[in-house]
């Protein structure tokens, strides 16, 4: 009975031991992964909002290397204990189990293997796995709490974490790493974070699309947006009211271009605005009745739109002349045309409809002049080839089939066949998009008429 009851409190002790380590062991899973796990946006937000643990947190994180040290040294020395511990305290009770059906050689091996077995187990489980998914859920709340006890530790340990840290430091050199945690946030940081909220519904999927759609401005060229020059709607500095009338009718823009002889001399501008002003209130529509001139804003055709708003921004103005390295009129722009390519169909969705028109399931009516990223989006196209080469569907189509495409001429990519339906003057009015063919890039161009 004595013996049975010295048996019974060796192996209490032991399993107490074990818990203990388990839960030590938990400690610094919970420790690392809290901390590489945490944003620092949102630790940054904490420390505004005064938890000084949070700043404590993040100076960690710029050189992390004394508290991982601590971390791998508290592992490693609990998984050689707890080895140490269960095997002694595991292994009797198995080989008397297992001594029922097997010799004494075989039923100590397959003791030995079951203890480990068994400990690997548990300490798999509630040392490793649970606590890394629990910090995992919530890494800031978890790091701040954990970073005082991880800072005791590390001032306790600190020769032999010194030792460790100056071996790993050395290491990092040798191979030329970087020994600080590069904190810089991209574009791609931003735009993953962004799409992750809209899986996760904290963002709605157009919030998501007007964020991305900001960060293509930097991307997009000025003639991705523009209304091109054969469809500006101008006037000359002599034309009668009658002739200002019609034109106003038949093509109501909010500006338009005020021109001597033609459209590559450019006077300025004359607001509608203005123009409607002086026929409610019975004024004569001319020029030399009146009638103001605005200075034109001229900018060139290789801007990116994010220049074109600072242009705006800092000439006060909302409508741009575009000209090319020629000084020729190849477009004009206006604010409300850079804000749609943000907003998307919030701001001006009906010249989106009529660029992009969807027939059915597998087949879309786009304008040759339709910007190709609008195409890729519409389509869910990720990429096109040689997509720095041109700016439109039209540019796509050209430099697909390497001429100008005639009625009737396609090109097939990525699943889609491109079909010149229109052709006017040399310019492509319309392509018949349709889903179903073999990805690749197989350009098949048809006789036209």
């Amino acid at each position: 009975m004595a013996v049975f009851i010295d048996r019974t409190m060796t192996l209490t002790q032991s399993l107490l031991i074990i818990v203990a380590l388990i839960a030590t062991s938990a400690f610094f899973s919970l420790a690392e992964i809290s901390l590489a796990a945490s944003r620092r946006l949102r630790l940054r937000q904490m420390a505004d909002e005064g938890d000084a643990r949070a700043e404590r947190v993040m100076r960690v994180q710029e050189q992390p290397g004394h508290y991982f040290t601590v971390v791998q040294i508290g592992l490693n020395a609990v998984a050689i204990l707890g080895g140490v511990v269960g095997e002694g305290a595991l292994s009797p009770y198995f080989a008397r189990l297992f001594g029922l059906w097997l010799s004494a050689d075989a039923a100590q091996t397959a003791a030995f293997l079951a203890s480990f077995i068994t400990i690997i187990s548990v300490f798999l489980v509630f040392a490793d796995l649970f606590p890394k998914r629990l910090g995992m859920s919530s890494p800031e709340l978890l790091a701040v709490r954990m970073v005082g006890p991880m800072q005791v530790l590390i001032t306790t340990f600190k020769p032999l974490v010194w030792l460790f840290t100056v071996s790993t430091d050395l290491l990092f050199k040798l191979l030329g790493m970087p020994l600080a945690r590069d904190e810089k946030i991209t574009s791609a940081d931003i735009l993953a974070m962004t799409e992750a909220g809209a899986r996760a519904g904290v963002l709605a999927v157009r919030e998501q699309q007007v964020i991305a759609n900001v960060f293509e401005l930097d991307t997009r060229l000025v003639s991705s947006v523009m209304t091109s020059r054969d469809r500006i709607a101008w006037f000359l500095r002599d034309d009668p009211e009658s002739v200002l009338r019609a034109r106003i009718v038949a093509e109501p823009f909010s500006a338009y271009p005020v021109c001597d002889g033609d459209i590559d001399h450019v006077l300025g501008y004359v607001d509608a605005k203005d123009m409607f002003q002086r026929v409610l209130s019975g004024q004569p529509l001319s020029f030399d009745h009146g009638l103001p001139l605005h200075k034109a804003l001229v900018i060139p055709d290789r801007l990116s739109l994010t220049e074109v708003l600072e242009q705006f921004q800092q000439a006060h103005e909302d409508f741009a002349i575009i000209v090319n390295e020629y000084s020729l009129v190849v477009g004009v722009i206006t604010l409300n045309d850079v804000m749609s390519t943000v907003m998307g169909d919030l701001v001006g969705a009906q010249d989106e409809e009529q660029q992009i028109v969807r027939r059915d399931e597998n087949s879309w009516l786009i304008d040759g002049v339709t910007p190709i990223q609008d195409v890729q989006r519409a389509l869910d196209i990720e990429s096109l080839p040689h997509d720095d080469e041109y700016e439109t569907l039209a540019g796509f189509l050209m430099v697909m089939l390497r001429r100008v495409p005639k009625r009737t001429d396609s090109v097939s990519w990525a699943g889609y066949t491109f079909e010149v339906m229109d052709v006017d003057s040399y310019r492509i009015d319309q392509v018949m998009v349709t889903r179903g063919t073999r990805p690749g890039p197989a350009v098949s161009p048809a006789a036209g008429p």
